[in-house]
C-alpha cells in the first residue's frame, strides 16, 4: 500500500480545511487509516482513525467535535475534515495505515509523505 496525504495549506484559526489520503493498492480496504500529526520536537501524535470499512472512527480528545474522519472506498481515499481550526492545530499532517485498530504509530505500516497544516491567529 502506498498512501499520498495533501490538502494542507495556511489557514486562519476558525477555518477549515480538508485533507486526503489517497492511497494506491488493492489491498487498501483491508487496512484501518489513521491521521497523525507531528511538530518539531515532538513526538507524532494521534488525531484520528477510520476502521477498514468505515464504520468506526476515533480521535484524539483535543480534535473531538472539530474534525471529522471518513473513507470512499470506491475512491481508495481517506479524509480529514478539519473545522474550527486552532493555531495549536498547526503541524504536519501524515496518514497511516495499519491492519491493527490502535493510537500507536508504531504499529502502522504504512505512511504518506505528509503534509502541512499552519493555521495563522
Amino acid at each position: 500500500v502506498q498512501l499520498q496525504a495533501f490538502g494542507g495549506g495556511l489557514v486562519q484559526a476558525g477555518g477549515s480545511l480538508r485533507l486526503s489520503c489517497a492511497a494506491s493498492g488493492r489491498a487498501f480496504s483491508e487496512y484501518h487509516v489513521a491521521w497523525f500529526r507531528q511538530t518539531p520536537g515532538k513526538e507524532r501524535e494521534f488525531v484520528a482513525t477510520v476502521a477498514y470499512d468505515g464504520a468506526s472512527t476515533d480521535y484524539a480528545n483535543s480534535v473531538k467535535g472539530r474534525f471529522t474522519i471518513s473513507r470512499d472506498s470506491a475512491k481508495n481515499t481517506v479524509f480529514l475534515r478539519m473545522t474550527s481550526l486552532r493555531t495549536e492545530d498547526t503541524a504536519i499532517y501524515y496518514c497511516a495505515a495499519s491492519r491493527r485498530w490502535t493510537f500507536s504509530a508504531n504499529l502502522y505500516t504504512f505512511w504518506g509523505q505528509g503534509t502541512l497544516v499552519t493555521v495563522s491567529s
